[in-house]
């Protein structure tokens, strides 16, 4: 009996598919009325080198996709690049390469890569966003956007790398310094493009519920809380005194800060009883307007700009502050004054940059309270509170309750003293009812080169200017330079002088490339007909729209995905898609996981290949030396757990490596990369592939009647489990079955002949989206017709798949006591009789007398008995 030997029949099988071109997609014409799947994959970033996370994150959408085929979808199952960006960048700059280059040459590389893994993509529709067809198409659908007004320009600060000469997202500034150059990031006004996503902040909130169990709960309430919709007041606090520089304007001269009321939005007003202080962002125009004349605030606003910018930094940081010399008089009551500060834990970017401290009430607020010395007066009774005796010590009571030493508000719960409270600010005129989000406008400009030029044309005279649709793909140029650092767009000799389309005068290029979020946002509906004309094809994307199954790293559940939502919606709105949401379904896999390793004697991170256990102890393979075997973390080049695909694939072959990352935990949940767990699945395919050699359609029936008919049910009920199995995502439980079937093979060794074929056949074809290589081998063995690839999915007889006996629980006065089988679909009284004689429910019914017996049809028996 030959040992399956995949590296010999795993690049045989690929190449019959490539050639009998089995993956290509069927036009709508050429379906003849199947049904479509739309299955995607989060298209990655040509880094150069495929790691276990895509393995893992790809072998799932082919799954799908393969299963979809065979139960008779019209499947499209595209791939493309998620090219632009800095990594290119960097390395134009590192390693003196062009950045076109080296993207199209990672690209080259990955696509062999993925192409090794067996996945049943349609090449052909393959594309990259640095392709001028893509970026000029998306150049077209931004200009229209502009026209509409939902693009537009303004001044706005944001995060500068000095060194790098560059913009930096919230994410990439880590304690204060540039993600790459280590430079202390500096705060610093530009002038940038915009979508305004805003417009469609409801619409986007409203969308999630279509979503409601076709997404996971966890990413719609992640895009619902980034939105951020909040109902409450916005109060205005009058200026009670003010330094004496803070000079007083006329009403035409712009901002008196001498005299303008103070504005603070906020979702409590109950709350305004307990307030303390007002607290101003560092950036706050009032904050700034006295940083000019007091070198402290100063101070603290140049510190600010250099601490970490993202909420998560802004929420961990200790609350610090500095009074601003500016006191307002509370809103209920003008005799009442309380101190303005600046506060580095205020965001300019939500509400109006300032904020009342209710320290009672919020956690920060009594942070910064305790620290300044600053009143804290609780005003929300907390249920079961004493107001005689409750008292805020080091932790704040969010949550609601009845107000008390409030006032008016005396007595009110939570939601009727907030409409009380807006009621009199409103009568006061001193506020009103007003909604807030959290979510900005969508800042898309990025200073540098490698990245879609934004089709825009700066005029003295015209202003901004759309390049001409007949001027479109405004390319790249590829004479560029990175021996300097900023954009070489900027200083390019010719690229950037043009003339005006608009006057003919002399004009600039907008230098500015767009964020690749925007690249990333419409990608799907170019796959529907990438070689169309205009940007999108509306009859293809009616065809293919929505994506019935996505599939990615929960790590893209906002940004990505909210902008590819709102993009869909704007570009419905143009006439050029029909659909609102995007993806009907969404699955976000875990991650792929491997302990780490370090020297014990310098501390160096070790790779899984440079250690070795000897003796029960970790050791570094050459040297012998102790190593330390830290946490199960994912994989990551930084600390050098990661795995090579292909030095797994040339060990085990691509269908050991399929099968691993999907078996041992829910595809949800992470998985451990363990090299025994890859050796079980190892195992398992030679297992199924010697069940297979030993068995022949010719041989003689055999086998009793009962062991034909036990095959036979075994065979449907795996068929019927299987289906579900990856119906629902639960493709480590369809592994499971396959176990468990290959052991009633053994156990049923006795029939042989048309029958145990038959139950190979469509053990064969389930294992096909799993295992492709192995199941073409099989069913080559078993004779099948034509390629397993090409076979349809395996019906199931319901009543052969039916369990033969239920296991009811049996419950006695809400106690579980016992359980009993029963024949499916068996009546209330079989049931009855049944329950009552069991042995175990006799005890517990010992001496009682049975009220009442509640049978719930093939679930579970309670008895009421006293």
């Amino acid at each position: 009996m030959a040992r399956y030997n995949p590296k010999e029949t795993e690049p045989r099988w690929r190449k019959a598919w490539a050639d009998a071109d089995v993956f290509r997609t069927r036009e709508p014409a050429e379906a003849h009325g199947k049904p479509k799947a739309y299955v995607l994959e989060m298209f990655p970033y040509p880094s150069g080198r495929i790691h276990m996370g895509h393995v893992r994150n790809y072998t799932m959408g082919d799954v799908v996709a393969r299963s979809k085929r065979a139960q008779g979808f019209n499947v499209l199952h595209p791939m493309g690049w998620d090219a632009f960006g800095m990594p290119a960048e960097n390395a134009a700059m590192e390693r003196g390469v062009h950045p076109k280059g080296w993207t199209y040459d990672n690209i080259a590389a990955m696509r062999e890569q993925l192409k090794s893994l067996g996945l049943s993509i349609d090449w052909s529709r393959e594309f990259a966003t640095c392709d001028p067809d893509y970026y000029g198409r998306q150049q077209a659908w931004f200009l229209k956007l502009y026209e509409r007004g939902l693009v537009y320009r303004k001044e706005a600060a944001v995060n500068w790398d000095p060194v790098d000469h560059t913009v930096l997202a919230n994410e990439q500034v880590i304690d204060g310094r540039g993600w790459r150059s280590g430079a202390l990031v500096e705060k610093k006004k530009l002038t940038q493009w915009f979508l305004r996503i805003t417009d469609y902040a409801d619409a986007l909130i409203d969308g999630l519920k279509t979503l409601d169990g076709h997404w996971p709960d966890k990413v719609r309430i992640m895009q619902e809380n980034w939105i951020g919709k909040s109902r409450g007041a916005k109060i205005w606090w009058p200026i009670a005194s003010a330094p004496d520089f803070l000079a007083e304007s006329a009403p035409d001269e712009g901002p008196s800060h001498a005299n303008d009321p103070i504005e603070v939005f906020t979702t409590r007003p109950d709350t305004l009883f307990g307030a303390s202080f007002l607290a101003l962002a560092p950036d706050h125009p009032l904050t700034l307007a006295i940083a000019e004349r007091r070198p402290d605030v100063k101070a603290f606003v140049e510190e600010c700009a250099h601490r970490g910018t993202s909420e998560a930094d802004i929420e961990t940081a200790e609350k610090l502050g500095v009074d601003l010399g500016v006191t307002v008089r509370h809103p209920f009551d003008p005799d009442w004054v309380l101190p303005v500060y600046a506060a580095n834990f205020v965001l300019s970017t939500y509400g109006s940059g300032a904020i009342f401290g209710s320290p009672a009430g919020d956690q920060r607020d009594l942070d910064f309270a305790r620290k300044y010395g600053l009143p804290v007066d609780p005003v929300v009774l907390p249920p079961g509170g004493d107001p005689a005796t409750y008292a805020i010590e080091e932790e704040a009571y969010e949550g609601r309750g009845v107000l008390y030493n409030s006032r008016f508000l005396d007595g009110l719960a939570t939601e009727e003293g907030i409409a009380a409270a807006i009621d009199e600010l409103v009568r006061l005129n001193r506020g009103e009812a007003t909604t807030q989000y959290r979510l900005r406008d969508w800042g898309v400009s990025r200073q540098r080169y490698w990245g879609c030029p934004i089709p825009i044309i700066h005029c003295g005279a015209c202003g901004p200017v759309a390049v001409p649709a007949n001027e479109l793909p405004v390319l790249l140029p590829d004479d560029v330079a990175f021996d300097k650092p900023g954009n070489p767009l900027l200083r390019h000799p010719t690229w950037r002088f043009v003339k005006c389309p608009s006057c003919g005068g002399d004009a600039e290029r907008e230098t500015d490339t767009l964020d690749t979020f925007v690249d990333s946002s419409w990608y799907f509906a170019r796959f529907a007909d990438p070689k169309a004309v205009p940007p999108i094809d509306k009859a293809a994307a009616d065809y293919w729209l929505p994506v019935d199954q996505y599939i990615g790293g929960v790590e893209h559940a906002v940004l990505h995905l909210l902008y590819a939502r709102f993009v869909t919606r704007a570009l419905k709105d143009e006439g050029m898609l029909s659909v609102e949401e995007p993806f009907a379904g969404l699955f976000t896999q875990g991650m792929v996981t491997h302990e780490t390793y370090k020297s014990a004697a310098n501390g160096q991170w070790m790779s899984p290949a440079e250690v070795e256990l000897r003796d029960g102890r970790w050791v570094d393979a050459d040297l012998g030396q102790p190593v330390d075997v830290g946490g199960i973390e994912k994989m990551s080049k930084s600390k050098k757990n990661t795995v090579a695909p292909e030095d797994i694939v040339d060990a085990y072959g691509v269908d050991a490596a399929r099968l691993f990352v999907l078996s041992d935990s829910p595809p949800e949940r992470d998985v451990q990369w363990t090299e025994s767990g890859l050796e079980g699945s190892w195992r398992l395919v030679n297992r199924i592939w010697a069940e297979v050699e030993k068995t022949t359609e010719t041989s003689a029936p055999s086998g009793s009647e009962d062991e034909v008919k036990a095959l036979r049910r075994a065979t449907h009920k795996l068929i019927k489990s299987a289906t579900e199995a990856f119906g629902t995502f639960r493709f480590n439980a369809a592994i499971a079955h396959f176990y468990a079937f290959l052991n009633t093979l053994k156990a049923l060794e006795a029939v042989q002949g048309p029958e145990r074929v038959a139950a190979l056949k469509a053990l064969t074809v389930l294992i096909n989206p799993i295992t492709p290589h192995l199941a073409e081998s099989c069913w080559e063995q078993l004779r099948g017709e034509g390629m397993v690839v090409d076979a349809p999915w395996p019906a199931f007889d319901a009543a052969l798949a039916a369990d033969e006996t239920l296991m009811l629980p049996i419950q006695v006065n809400g106690k579980r006591r016992g359980e009993i089988q029963a024949p499916p679909g068996a009546s209330e009284d079989e049931v009855r009789e049944i329950a009552l004689a069991d042995e175990a429910v006799m005890r517990h019914l010992a001496g009682l007398t049975v009220r009442k017996v509640i049978v719930v049809k093939d679930r579970i028996v309670n008895i009421v008995a006293a």
